[in-house]
């Protein structure tokens, strides 16, 4: 009885000292990804934020406190440069949600040719953002862009896509739907395959037309990825400016600067600290925007 007890004892001290090994054992797989991601996301915020409160070069920083920021919103274009970002938000990631939705309802359907189709609507999504900007700059040329020529054969006079201050920014948010309207629709096409096909099978037998079909089934059931969607082409939106810069450096004026634009000016012109604090102010603008916008979505599906 005794030697049972003490075999028991000391079991029961081998588990003891092998949970804490054991604790700790999953800690092993996290500290790679702990590793990289401070050294190349936590350490150039944690200098950014620094950095925007100094006057720097590469070779020197003198301290001076909120000065960069206080002068970034004195510049003329700051006001234009954040309605135009959020417009520029707004617009491409509504479109890419309602085109993408169409596009992936098309593809998940029985057509002729749909794997290469969903080949074609990805491809854009492949290509360089500059080579698309250079490519479309082009394209829409106000008298030479093969666009208004197009236009020219049926009577009608093209504008000015990229030089008119009205279009510029609209024009440019159209070239950015066109080349990422790709990813939505492959997000969307996994939400929809992932539908049971138990609740159109249940449509069909009540009588449900196809527009009823995707009124209460497919558009309810696919709102993770409608989540998705909007919070990623939102943030890109916000954060845009290689698209932009390629097609109209902000112009013409200042009628189609982003926040991001705004900042790479600043840097240019020698600004260092001052596009610094740019930085952190979209960075602000990203979190103020999105974090609630993803809090909404997210107690939406919990509701379902």
């Amino acid at each position: 009885m005794s030697v049972t007890t003490a075999d028991s004892a000391g079991a029961l001290q081998t588990t003891v000292r092998k949970k804490p090994i054991q604790a700790r054992y999953p800690g092993w797989f996290i500290l790679p990804a702990a590793v990289i991601y401070s050294v190349l996301f936590l350490a150039p915020t944690v200098s950014s934020l620094y950095f925007s409160l100094t006057r720097w070069t590469l070779f020197d920083s003198v301290f001076i406190g909120f000065e960069n920021f206080a002068q970034f919103f004195r510049e003329p274009f700051l006001v234009q440069g954040l309605i135009n970002t959020v417009i520029y938000a707004v617009v491409t990631s509504g479109m890419k949600v309602v085109i993408g939705m169409a596009f992936a309802v098309l593809l998940t359907s029985n057509i002729v040719a749909r794997g290469y189709l969903r080949s074609v609507v990805f491809f854009p999504v492949l290509v360089s953002t500059v080579g698309v900007g250079i490519t479309f700059t082009v394209l829409m040329h106000p008298t030479q862009g093969m666009i208004n020529e197009t236009l020219a054969l049926f009577g009608i006079k093209g504008p000015g896509w990229l030089t008119n201050p009205s279009l510029a920014l609209y024009s440019v948010a159209l070239v950015d739907v066109w080349k990422g309207v790709g990813l939505a629709t492959v997000i969307y096409i996994a939400g929809l395959v992932a539908i049971p096909r138990d609740y159109y099978e249940a449509a069909r037998i009540d009588g449900a037309t196809p527009w009823q079909n995707f009124w209460y089934v497919t558009l309810p059931l696919s709102r993770p990825a409608t989540a998705t969607v909007i919070i990623l082409s939102f943030i890109g939106g916000l954060r845009t400016f290689d698209l932009i810069w390629a097609m109209t450096k902000g112009g013409p004026g200042f009628a189609s600067d982003t926040v991001a634009s705004v900042i790479y000016k600043q840097y240019q012109a020698g600004f260092y600290g001052l596009s610094t604090a740019g930085n952190v102010v979209l960075f602000v603008l990203i979190a103020v925007l999105v974090i609630p916008l993803t809090m909404i979505l997210n107690r939406r599906r919990g509701h379902e």
